[in-house]
């Protein structure tokens, strides 16, 4: 049975009634890519500065001097820009965690493919990768792109960050598994999931570790923190990733948040709170 708090359960009958419907209907999904196929404006915010690093564009939070340096892969299935609730978020974190917070304004699906991003990611990545209490950490795709880029880091010969935290990843966008709920979930739906992974995916197979972080090869990870709710489509992925984790010896901790919905720790909920705590312990010790 859930305890989940009553401010968690009124949030998640606010989502089920905002759920977006191409995440179930294979003609509205369809509809949605169209739409997104047109080339959109430039993103900008009047609040939050926006810098380059290496070429890569990004929002930074924070003093570039603070003891901890995050590099934050925002989600949203990866055809949704950075939106204020990531925003607040990093902000957050830089305020809570003393840290530097980079948020790169990555290419998305359908105008740009994976393989894309993973060179701007790189070329940013050159610019931090030396810094002490480097921090690799991403929600929903974003959560699935750090799995997936700290797995490639391994071919480049690249260091590891010092910590690697994920919100609710989406760890195989093949969507190959007859265990989804989409009924549950508040806010995903395996149609729609389905469709936006292969546009993302471009050449690359749906399974391809750099964009299914299930497939890839985690040993000579760093200190690996994941958060899921058993209420989430992705929470049986996540499980069978997590599984690869341990046989693959990687430090981590899963926190399982019951009951509760997709990227839990993002909304302002009492179980929220406790997974910062987790978070700040896991990055300031």
């Amino acid at each position: 049975m859930s305890d989940k708090s009553f401010i968690a359960k009124i949030e998640e009958i606010i989502l089920k009634a905002t759920k977006p419907d191409y995440m179930d209907s294979k003609e509205k999904v369809d509809g949605f890519l169209n739409e997104k196929s047109v080339a959109s404006p430039k993103v900008s915010n009047p609040i939050f500065k926006c810098r380059l690093f290496n070429g890569t564009e990004a929002f930074t939070f924070g003093d570039e001097n603070s003891k901890n340096t995050i590099i934050y892969m925002h989600g949203g299935a990866y055809t949704n820009e950075i939106n204020y609730q990531h925003f607040l978020y990093c902000l957050l974190l830089s305020r809570k965690l003393d840290a530097y917070v980079i948020a790169p304004v990555y290419p998305l699906a359908p105008l740009h493919k994976a393989s894309e991003t993973f060179g701007l990611i790189t070329d940013l990545y050159k610019t931090v990768m030396h810094k002490d209490n480097l921090t690799l950490m991403g929600d929903s795709a974003g959560g699935g792109f750090a799995l997936s880029f700290c797995q490639y880091l391994k071919t480049i010969d690249f260091p590891q960050p010092d910590h690697l935290v994920v919100f609710s990843p989406w760890v195989d966008i093949s969507m190959d598994s007859s265990s989804y709920d989409s009924e549950n979930d508040p806010i995903l739906g395996e149609i729609g999931l389905k469709e936006i992974g292969k546009s993302w995916a471009g050449d690359f197979d749906t399974k391809d570790y750099r964009v299914s972080p299930l497939y890839g090869d985690n040993k000579g990870f760093p200190k690996t923190l994941i958060f899921s709710g058993t209420n989430e489509i992705f929470y049986s992925d996540i499980v069978k990733y997590v599984e690869k984790l341990k046989k693959d010896n990687v430090d981590f901790k899963f926190v399982v948040g019951k009951g509760l919905f997709h990227i839990y720790p993002l909304f302002p909920i009492p179980e929220a709170r406790k997974a910062f705590k987790v978070i700040k312990k896991e990055i300031m010790g």
